[in-house]
C-alpha cells in the first residue's frame, strides 16, 4: 500500500466575474484567496478601508464570481482513491471538475470532501472551476421563501440570518460592509487507500494533578492492519503503543508526573505531541500528529457567601483564574490576508498586556489554527462562541442539518487546543430573543416544540450544539450562549455571565458607576476611542494633508460605524475632561484618556469583589475588544495596524499580578429628613489590594497627596503596616477621609492622592486618584515635566514638579514599543517606562491632560 499523497492544488488559479459579459480571467493575488483581495490587486476596485471607498464596491457581493485552475492528474493504482478536500468555500459555490458538477455548498464553515477518482482525466490536464453566488441575493431569497419566520436581527440586515457565512461581512457596529466569496481556505488532492482521518485524545487529570489519562483516538478511513501511537513531549517519548484497527484505534497511555500547561503567569506551557501513524504490515501510510496540553479546567458556578446566585470563574490545575480579558472579531475583512504571524502577534499583545483570556466572539469566523497555536503556546484562554450573533436565527430542516455538520467538523478541528476551555451557543442571540419578547418558556423542556415558536433558534442552541458537545467533547463546559445565566433574564447579575452596555449604550452610565454594573463575569463592555493619529492618517486619501483631517469631518465620520457615536463620545467627554476638537493630535488624545480611565475603572472595580474562597463576586471582565478589522474609531485598545490605544496600557497596568486600587466616594449625613441646608459631606477614600500571584503577601500601603494647583505635598503617611494580602484576592487595606491640608475648605476638589504598596522596603505597586470629574480640577502646566530617554534607550524617565494626568510618551518611530503609558505624574517622584526599539536619536515627546 502508497502512503498517503496530498497535492496542493493552489496554482494556477484565475477569477473573474461570471455574470458581466466580456469579462476575461485574471490571474488571482494570492492562494487561498477572495475576491475583493483579487480585485484590489488587480487595480479594479479602489481599497475600500481608504475614505469612503466601501461605498463604491458594494457591487461586489451582488455579482456571481468564478475561479478556476488546471492540474495534472496523479497516478491512482489499485484501490487507491483521488479525493479533492475542500478546507473552505465561502459561501455558495458550485463545483465543477472537468465538466462534472461534484459538489455545492451554502456553509462558509464546513470542509467539504469529494471522491472524484472516477472524474480524474486520465491523459490530459484537469480543469476544476468554481462558481460563487451572491451570499447577499441568496440570502434574501431564503428570507422571502420562508415568510412565516420573525426575522429581525441587530447589526448588518435580515438576509444574514439565512446564510451560513461570517456575519460580519454585512457590516457590523465597528467594520464596513465587505460580502466577499471565493475558496478561502485550501484546497488539495490527496491520494490513498488508508488515511488517518481524526486524531483526538480525552484527557482525564486526576485531582492530586498527580496524574494524567490520556486516551488516543484516530479515526481510520480504509484497510490499514495496525496504527502506532506515541506520546512526545520536547522531543522526548513518553509512551507508545501500537494497536490493530478496524474503523478507530484507541490507546491508552497513563502519565504520572504529567506537565501540566498553565494559563500565563501561573505556569508554563509545555505541549505534547500526539501522533499516530498508519501502518499495512511494517510499511508507514500515513501519520498524523498534534500538539495537545495536558491541564485541569472547571467552570466553578457554585453558592457564594454573603450573596446571591452563584460564582462563574474558570479554575485551571485547581488554581482559580480571575479571567481579565479581552474579546476577538476577525483581525480582517479580507481573511485569506491574515498571516501566521500577525495572529502571533495579535495574541502575544494579549498575553503581554496581563490578560488571561480571549473570546473569539459569534459573528466572525472559527478562527484559523495559528490563532489557537498562539493561544496554546503563550497561555491565553479561550472561550469560543458558535457562529450565531444579535439575531433570530430561522431553524428549516435544512439548515438545521447543515448547523449540526458544522458545529461537528469545527469542533473536531478545535478539540485538541488545551487553550479553549468553553464554548458558547452564541452572542447575545437570547438578549434580542428578549427585546422583542420572543416566547421562551425555559421549564418547557420539549425541544421539538421550540421550533414551532416565534424563537425557534433556542433549538439549535439547547439541543443541536450541546448534543455535539456532549459526543465529541464531554470535558469541556458548554455554555449555551453569552450572555446566559440559568435561563434567568440575560441581565441577571447574580447568575452566568453578561454584557454591560451601560456604559456607551443602554443607560449611559457614568463609568465612574462601574462598582454597581458589575456581575459574576462580565463578557463584553466597553468604550470607544479614535485610533492612533498614524492611522487616521493612513485612510484619509490624502493622509496629512487631507482637508477631511478633522474629528468631525464626514470621512472621520464614515469610519466610525457606531449609531450616535458622536453625541457618546462627546456626552463622556465632556462628562469627564476639558477637551477641544483642534488639533486632532490633542483630541485623540483626549478620546483614548477617556477610554483608559473608563476601562480602567472597570477592570479595578470588579476585581475588587474577587474576594478569595466564596467570595468570587466577579469572576472575569472582558473588554469589547482587543482588536479591529480595518483602520476604524471603535471600541478596540488595539487598533487595526497593531497600535495599541492608551487603554491596553491602563488595562496591563489593572491586570498586573499585584495592584492596588482606590476610589472616592461622598456621604452626606443631613441633619434631619427635611433639611437641605444642614448637611455634612464627608469625602472618602477606599485603598485595597489585590493579589493575582499564588503567594500571600505582606506590605506596608502608603499614601500620599498633593494640592493639584500648587504641586505642594499636603500628605505622606504609612496607612497600614505588615498588612497581609492573601494569595488570588483582592483585600480591604484602609478607608478614611480624604486627606486634605485644612479641613471644611473644600480642598478635597484640588486634592491629588497616591497610594504605595512596599513589600521589605521595594514599591511594588502604585495607583494615583484624582478628584473626579477631572474637568472641574484646576490642573497646572507643568514647567518641569521631563522625559529622559536612557543612555541605553532601553527605557524612558518621567517626572514633574506638579501633578500631571495621563502623561503620554510619543514618538513618530512605529519601530519603538512602550512597555507601559498613560503615565499619572506626582512631584517627588521619578516613573521608569521600559522601551523597545529606540536609539538614542529617537525623539520623545510627551503629551498629557490640561
Amino acid at each position: 500500500m502508497a502512503p498517503v499523497k496530498v497535492v496542493p492544488v493552489d496554482k494556477n488559479w484565475q477569477f473573474k466575474q461570471a455574470d458581466k459579459e466580456g469579462s476575461s480571467y485574471l490571474p488571482v493575488a494570492q492562494f487561498p484567496t477572495n475576491v475583493h483581495l483579487d480585485l484590489l490587486h488587480h487595480k479594479l476596485i479602489p481599497d475600500p478601508y481608504i475614505g469612503k471607498n466601501e461605498l463604491d464596491i458594494q457591487w461586489v457581493g451582488e455579482a456571481v464570481w468564478v475561479y478556476k485552475t488546471t492540474f495534472a492528474s496523479p497516478d491512482v493504482h489499485g484501490a487507491a482513491k483521488a479525493v479533492l478536500a475542500f478546507d473552505g468555500l465561502d459561501t455558495f459555490a458550485t463545483v465543477v471538475l472537468n465538466g462534472k458538477t461534484i459538489l455545492e455548498t451554502e456553509n462558509m464553515f464546513i470542509p467539504e470532501r469529494v471522491d472524484v477518482t472516477d472524474v480524474l482525466s486520465k491523459n490530459a490536464d484537469n480543469e476544476l472551476v468554481i462558481t460563487f453566488d451572491s451570499a447577499y441575493l441568496r440570502g434574501w431569497q431564503l428570507v422571502e421563501k420562508y415568510p412565516d419566520h420573525k426575522w429581525g436581527c441587530w447589526n448588518g440586515d435580515i438576509s444574514r440570518l439565512a446564510v451560513r457565512k461570517t456575519q460580519y461581512h454585512w457590516g457590523w457596529d465597528w467594520g464596513p460592509v465587505t460580502l466577499s466569496c471565493g475558496p478561502w481556505r485550501p484546497i488539495n488532492l490527496e491520494i490513498y487507500e488508508s488515511r488517518i482521518a481524526d486524531l483526538y485524545a480525552a484527557i482525564t487529570v486526576a485531582d492530586s494533578l498527580k496524574s494524567a489519562k490520556v486516551v488516543a483516538h484516530a479515526q481510520v478511513e480504509g484497510r490499514a492492519s495496525r496504527v502506532r501511537f506515541e506520546l512526545a513531549l520536547e522531543g522526548d517519548k513518553v509512551a507508545a503503543e501500537t494497536v490493530d484497527v478496524t474503523s478507530a484505534a484507541t490507546a491508552t497511555f497513563n502519565v504520572d508526573n504529567p506537565a501540566l500547561w498553565y494559563p500565563v503567569r501561573y505556569g508554563k506551557q509545555p505541549l505534547y505531541t500526539l501522533s499516530a501513524t498508519l501502518l499495512d504490515d511494517d510499511t508507514e501510510v500515513h501519520a498524523v500528529s498534534k500538539k495537545i496540553g495536558i491541564r485541569k479546567v472547571e467552570l466553578a458556578q457554585r453558592p457564594l457567601k454573603d450573596q446571591p446566585g452563584k460564582s462563574f470563574f474558570f479554575e485551571v490545575n485547581n488554581i482559580p483564574i480571575f479571567a481579565g480579558g479581552s474579546d476577538w472579531i476577525p483581525a480582517d475583512n479580507f481573511i485569506p490576508r491574515i498571516s501566521k504571524e500577525r495572529y502571533h502577534d495579535w495574541v502575544k499583545l494579549v498575553a503581554d498586556g496581563n490578560q488571561f483570556m480571549i473570546r473569539v466572539w459569534g459573528g466572525g469566523i472559527y478562527e484559523e489554527q495559528a490563532f489557537y497555536d498562539a493561544c496554546d503556546e503563550l497561555g491565553v484562554l479561550v472561550w469560543q462562541d458558535f457562529m450565531f450573533g444579535c439575531g433570530n436565527y430561522p431553524a428549516w430542516p435544512e439548515l438545521l442539518k447543515s448547523i449540526e455538520r458544522e458545529a461537528k467538523e469545527n469542533v473536531k478541528l478545535l478539540r485538541h487546543h488545551p487553550s479553549i476551555v468553553i464554548y458558547a451557543g452564541n452572542n447575545e442571540d437570547y438578549q434580542y430573543a428578549e427585546s422583542e419578547n420572543l416566547t421562551y418558556d425555559f421549564d418547557n423542556k420539549d425541544a421539538e416544540s421550540w421550533l414551532k415558536t416565534d424563537f425557534p433558534a433556542r433549538y439549535i442552541y439547547e439541543k443541536i450544539l450541546p448534543d455535539v458537545c456532549a459526543e465529541l467533547i464531554p470535558s469541556t463546559y458548554y455554555h449555551p450562549g453569552s450572555p446566559w445565566g440559568d435561563g434567568k433574564n440575560t441581565r441577571d447579575a447574580t447568575v452566568g455571565d453578561i454584557h454591560q452596555w451601560n456604559v456607551w449604550h443602554g443607560t449611559q452610565e457614568k463609568y465612574q458607576n462601574f462598582d454597581k454594573l458589575g456581575g459574576r463575569f462580565v463578557s463584553e463592555f466597553g468604550m470607544e476611542a479614535f485610533p492612533s493619529v498614524k492611522t487616521i492618517d493612513a485612510y484619509l486619501p490624502l493622509g496629512k494633508d487631507d482637508p477631511d483631517r478633522y474629528p468631525q469631518s464626514s470621512t472621520v465620520d464614515f469610519h466610525n460605524k457606531a449609531d450616535g457615536h458622536e453625541r457618546r463620545i462627546a456626552l463622556y467627554l465632556v462628562e469627564n475632561m476639558r477637551y477641544g476638537p483642534d488639533p486632532l493630535e490633542q483630541f485623540v488624545y483626549s478620546t483614548q484618556l477617556m477610554q483608559a480611565e473608563c476601562l480602567a475603572s472597570a477592570y479595578r472595580l470588579w476585581k475588587r469583589e474577587w474576594r478569595g474562597p466564596g467570595r468570587e463576586y466577579c469572576g472575569g471582565a472582558l473588554v469589547w475588544q482587543i482588536n479591529d478589522c480595518w483602520p476604524v474609531t471603535s471600541w478596540a485598545i488595539v487598533d487595526y495596524y497593531l497600535r495599541p490605544k492608551h487603554a491596553y496600557y491602563t488595562v496591563k497596568r489593572e491586570m498586573a499580578p499585584i495592584s492596588v486600587g482606590m476610589t472616592r466616594r461622598e456621604h452626606k449625613h443631613p441633619k434631619d429628613k427635611y433639611t437641605r441646608v444642614y448637611i455634612d459631606v464627608e469625602e472618602k477614600i477606599e485603598i485595597w489590594g489585590s493579589n493575582l500571584t499564588l503567594e500571600e503577601l505582606t506590605v506596608d500601603c502608603v499614601v500620599k497627596a498633593w494640592d493639584v494647583e500648587t504641586g505642594k505635598e499636603t500628605y505622606s503617611q504609612t496607612v497600614a503596616s505588615s498588612i497581609s494580602l492573601p494569595a488570588n484576592a483582592s483585600t480591604e487595606i484602609a478607608a478614611f477621609k480624604v486627606p486634605v491640608e485644612k479641613t471644611n475648605a473644600g480642598l478635597e476638589a484640588r486634592t491629588v492622592v497616591a497610594s504605595y504598596l512596599y513589600r521589605d522596603g521595594k514599591q511594588i505597586a502604585r495607583y494615583v486618584n484624582w478628584p473626579e470629574p477631572l474637568k472641574y480640577a484646576h490642573l497646572q502646566k507643568p514647567q518641569q515635566l521631563k522625559a529622559e530617554l536612557s543612555e541605553d534607550a532601553k527605557s524612558v524617565a518621567l517626572s514633574a514638579e506638579v501633578p500631571v494626568k495621563g502623561v503620554a510618551v510619543e514618538t513618530e518611530d512605529d519601530n519603538v514599543k512602550f512597555e507601559d503609558n498613560l503615565i499619572d505624574i506626582v512631584p517627588g517622584e521619578v516613573v521608569t517606562v521600559a522601551l523597545k526599539g529606540a536609539t538614542r536619536e529617537t525623539v520623545l515627546t510627551t503629551r498629557y491632560l490640561n
